[in-house]
Order: structure tokens, then sequence, then C-alpha cells
């Protein structure tokens, strides 16, 4: 195959990715300017929310990190409850090891930082059905990013003007809880889903009674929601 012919396919890789990924930029769009609307009622101005955006780059994250800021939570809390959120992404990492583990370094610290939901779920799907070289999958997974990283960073700053263009007698407090039941609400498929919700739900009220830190009693719901989905799903495989 000539230099040629390779970089032609590359090519090719790279506009199937995007075009692959460009159906998740509907929810992608509106989710990203939520999040920028939500920044602001939190306290944070345009420059803070779109750093937070830009570095972060993980919606259910930043969404509940907000959520604890709102709470006026220890930093300490703020970070680790984003870290169990974003646990997932550990996962997602080693299942594309196989796919993207030779690549240069510097191809895996880009791919590393849009690690987020819609591009693994597209290009491993892609990875794991056709046939590609190395240099084609790379291509693959960077055009899925670029349909959706550069949208989520845009809407977010869009959202942010938005908040901020809104008088403070409006009050935009209900917005963090329905974005929250947004996300969770489609998640409830299965059974170990379900349990998970009901046990993170359990736990958060009766720690709420609690004199805890605040932000601890949420990261501890959450550890156990996780623990309880786990052990419900082994216990429905047996």
């Amino acid at each position: 195959m000539t230099a040629a012919s390779v970089k032609s396919h590359v090519k090719s890789a790279y506009w199937s990715g995007m075009r692959d990924c460009l159906p998740f930029t509907i929810v992608v769009a509106p989710f990203a300017m939520l999040f920028g609307v939500v920044a602001v009622e939190a306290g944070l101005t345009i420059a803070q929310g779109m750093g937070f955006t830009i570095l972060v780059i993980a919606g259910a994250a930043q969404f509940a990190a907000l959520q604890l800021m709102l709470d006026e939570a220890a930093i300490t809390f703020v970070l680790l409850t984003a870290l169990a959120v974003n646990l997932r992404m550990a996962m997602y990492s080693a299942s594309l090891v196989v796919y993207m583990g030779a690549a240069p370094l510097w191809q895996r610290a880009l791919a590393a930082y849009f690690m987020f939901d819609q591009p693994y779920i597209v290009s491993i799907a892609k990875f794991e059905q056709t046939k590609l070289s190395l240099s084609e999958r790379m291509a693959y997974y960077f055009g899925t990013a670029t349909a959706v990283a550069p949208l989520w960073i845009t809407m977010t700053w869009v959202g942010l003007a938005l908040g901020a263009a809104i008088p403070p007698e409006y009050g935009l407090d209900f917005v963090l809880p329905i974005a929250f039941l947004g996300m969770v609400a489609p998640m409830l498929r299965t059974l170990p889903h379900v349990i998970a919700a009901l046990t993170s739900i359990v736990v958060s009220l009766s720690l709420s009674l609690v004199a805890l830190p605040a932000g601890c009693g949420l990261l501890i719901a959450a550890f156990c929601a996780m623990g309880m989905g786990v052990l419900s799903e082994t216990w429905l495989e047996r």
C-alpha cells in the first residue's frame, strides 16, 4: 500500500468517525448549554465556567461538582465525588488498550483527554466490528471526538453567557435537580440500575440526618450505590 493510499484511508476513517458521532450532538448541545446556565447560578464567572468545562470535559462529573459547590462542600469532597463519577473512564480506557495501546504517547495522551462517553461508545463498536489499522483507529477515534468536544465547549460558553444575562431575582435553583433527573432517568434500564439508584437515595437521605461534612454523605452514597449495583448484577448473572 502506497503512502498516498494509507493517508487516504486514515483521512476516510477520520471523517467516518465524525459522521458516526454526529447524532450525539442533538443531546450534547442542550446539555452543555444547561451546564453553562447552572454554572452561573452556582456563582462561577464565564472565565471560571469555561476553564471548568475545558479542563474537566465530563458532563456528569461537572454537574456533580457544581451541586457540591452549591452546598458549600469542602474541595476534597468535590474532587473525590467528581472522581467517583468518572471511574467508568478507567474501564473505557482499559477496553481500548487492545486497539490503541500501541499508538505514540502523545496520541494516547490526547485520546485520554477526549475520553468521554460518546467517542468511546461509537469507537469501541467500530473497532469490534471492523478491521482497521492502528492509524485508522486513532483517526476514527479523533473524528468522533471532533464531532462533540468543540460543540460541548462552544455551547457551554453560550449557556454561561445566557446565564449571566438572567437577572439574579429570577433564580434558577430548580435547574440542577431537573438536569440530574434528565441524566439519571434514561439510565434506569435494568434491575441493577434501579437498585443502585434506590441505594443512593436511601443512603444519602439517611446520612443527611447525621452531622457530616458537606459533600461527605453524597460521596458515601455514591460508593454504596456502585457496590450494590455490582453485587446485584453479579447475583442476577449467577
